[in-house]
């Protein structure tokens, strides 16, 4: 069986999935395109966190990512 672990080397790939669903929720609820939200939470602090593997933010979800984004904007 394949050791599977999650490494700065291969953690942007988990990455598009989350912040994809956090962009459908954002510009929901703030009536942006989906192209300006997700311009907006890749400039975002949280996303600066998020791509840090050593921050293990990647184990949230996109629903808690999100609240998270919205705390810190």
């Amino acid at each position: 069986m394949t050791d599977r672990k999650i490494t700065s080397q291969n953690l942007y790939l988990l990455l598009p999935g989350k912040v994809s669903r956090m962009a459908v929720m954002y510009a929901s609820d703030f009536g942006l395109s989906i192209t300006e939200a997700l311009n907006r939470i890749y400039r975002s602090e949280t996303y600066r966190q998020l791509e840090d593997e050593e921050t293990k933010l990647w184990h949230y979800g996109p629903v808690a990512l999100y609240q998270m984004f919205l705390e810190q904007h």
